[in-house]
């Protein structure tokens, strides 16, 4: 165990040190400064540029960024619902795997649409490898459209007075060229030395220990596993995802993939300080996130560390931890750890069972989603956490009795608005899924009972998971849940939508509306953002907005649970 700790300490200290240095290479390439990538990635740039007539120097207001954005999602929609219903008899597909049905192919083309990547299947049956390959280039494309739309507040904030706020192809293909793809060609190239497949071929026969043959699921998996983490992405080649032993072979991989997912979300943080040129307020976000995140994860490890006291209770050795849907070569605290960092992040890999964690794990895996803004995903985290910033000042502004200004910019009734709204969509996409589906469950009990395989408490978590994971662009699930009806598919590929597309919509609009005023110059009694005392009210704030929304129901379900067990 004091190994398994060491390591993660180890692992969270590189990453933050790496993080830094990174932040100020991505805001370099976002400002188009010179970096030591220009020789391999410009000529590539310019060819696309060439064949797609984008002139990357067309600057874009606020409003022209969303229509890019929101016309080349649905581009990849259509595409996607075409591949994904017809996989049965398009090449690549070796396994014979069919072809999804239509409210399936919904919830999966959204899923991936939205970096979110609920899986309502299972990758070794349920898609074949032009699927996969589909979904990886999904994975790409989706991390770097919210990276281009997080690069929109940068400028916003860089510049004292614009309506031009740089070009959305510009900032989309640099973040897929100069940040996602070198990353995860590192981390494929530890993956494929470590043992994980890379290979067109169909299932493998072996013989076990047990003299059984069996029939093993393989394929690019090399390929597709870097992406899922480099983008906070996390939806599993296999359907166990990265507890499956093929895509997260040894106690190495799994550290590197932890580090995969946590790099980006952290260096964009320093990205916006290096670009706007203010360190001190990028630290001070850090830190608001930093004491958010380790408040979830302690936790955590400490509970699933010290194993299930009913197990316990029973006689039955429990030193090793709660392992019930755990692996012995990860190990109960390297799980828990990733079990927040995962949903922190809003990556929504798994490396064990979540449905199988103590009821308070779960309930801080829940939490870390509701939240949604300690680090967060490439660039989304950004954009969630504008959100409170923008709270936060208004309300420091009243308390001092001054009109609320940030960063030289005055914060008034069309800003607060927009940025209410989003606070409250949040849980209002949440509540409402979980209420209807409730209500499906209560009164047609013979129709939706199969959902599911838990009840009471837990099942009540089980939903309320489903779509907390959904609005939060998460991914992963208390998989006791039997999800993949049109009930299910339809309506959490609605909130999936939603949950993306609402958070874009929102803190970008502020901030254009925010880059066209005036630019008001410090005075003695401006209110300072980049101080602790600044990010104590920013997390106040948060703690608030979660404790008011959603303690109620985390009431119903695992506190509930844990009560329970006592």
């Amino acid at each position: 165990m004091n190994t398994e700790i060491l390591a993660i300490i180890a692992m969270f200290g590189v990453t933050l040190l790496l993080s830094i240095p990174l932040g100020k290479y991505i805001a370099k390439v976002y400002a188009g400064d010179r970096t030591w990538l220009d020789p391999v990635f410009n000529p590539i740039e310019k060819l696309f540029y060439k064949v797609s007539g984008i002139d990357p120097k067309n600057e874009m207001t606020w409003k022209q960024h969303l229509v890019a954005l929101l016309t080349i999602n649905l581009i990849w929609f259509l595409i996607s619902m075409a591949i994904l219903m017809n996989m049965s008899w398009l090449p690549l597909n070796p396994d014979n795997n069919p072809s999804q049905s239509a409210d399936l192919a919904f919830n999966t083309t959204i899923s991936f649409l939205v970096n979110c990547n609920l899986q309502h299947y299972s990758g070794e049956t349920g898609i074949s490898y032009l699927g996969q390959i589909w979904l990886m280039f999904l994975q790409f494309v989706t991390a770097g459209v919210g990276m281009a739309a997080a690069v929109v507040i940068f400028k916003a904030f860089r510049e004292k007075s614009t309506t031009q706020l740089g070009n959305f192809y510009d900032y989309f293909l640099k973040s897929c060229t100069r940040i996602l793809l070198p990353l995860s060609i590192v981390i494929a190239a530890i993956l494929v030395f470590e043992g994980t497949p890379m290979t067109f071929e169909g299932k493998d026969t072996i013989t076990n220990l047990q003299g059984d043959t069996v029939q093993v699921s393989r394929g690019p998996v090399a390929a597709f596993v870097p992406i899922k983490h480099v983008g906070t992405n996390g939806g599993g080649f296999f359907g166990a995802n990265g507890s499956h032993p093929l895509e997260n072979p040894t106690f190495l991989t799994n550290m590197t993939e932890m580090f995969g997912q946590f790099i980006i979300p952290m260096a964009m943080v320093f990205a916006f300080g290096f670009f706007i040129r203010r360190r001190k307020f990028a630290w001070m976000m850090y830190g608001v996130m930093t004491v958010g995140f380790l408040l979830l994860v302690i936790p955590n490890i400490n509970m699933e560390m010290h194993g299930n006291p009913a197990i316990s209770a029973l006689g039955i050795d429990n030193s090793l931890g709660a392992m019930e849907g755990k692996e012995v070569r990860i190990g109960a605290a390297a799980s828990g750890f990733w079990s927040i960092v995962t949903t922190v992040i809003s990556t929504g890999s798994i490396n064990s069972m979540h449905d199988s964690y103590m009821p308070l794990s779960g309930m801080n895996e829940l939490l870390a989603m509701m939240i949604n803004s300690f680090y967060g995903g490439v660039g989304a985290g950004i954009l969630n956490f504008f959100i409170f910033i923008i709270l936060a000042v208004f309300i420091s502004g009243l308390m001092v009795g001054r009109t609320p200004e940030f960063m030289g910019k005055k914060i008034e009734a069309r800003e607060m608005k927009i940025a209410m709204i989003i606070a409250l969509a949040h849980p209002f996409l949440i509540l409402v899924g979980t209420a209807l589906s409730s209500y499906l469950l209560s009164h047609n009990p013979e129709t939706y009972g199969a959902w599911l395989n838990n009840p009471d408490y837990h099942g009540f978590s089980e939903m309320l998971y489903e779509y907390t994971s959904s609005a939060a662009n998460n991914g992963s699930g208390f998989e006791g849940l039997g999800d993949n009806t049109p009930w299910w598919n339809i309506s959490t590929g609605i909130v999936l939508l939603l949950g993306r597309f609402l958070p874009i919509i929102g803190p970008v609009a502020i901030a254009g509306l925010l880059a066209e005023k005036r630019y008001i110059p410090e005075s003695a009694g401006t209110l300072k953002t980049d101080t602790g005392t600044f990010g104590l009210v920013v997390f106040v704030v948060i703690a608030i907005v979660a404790a008011l929304a959603f303690f109620p129901a985390l009431t119903l379900g695992p506190i509930a649970e844990y009560f329970s067990m006592r």
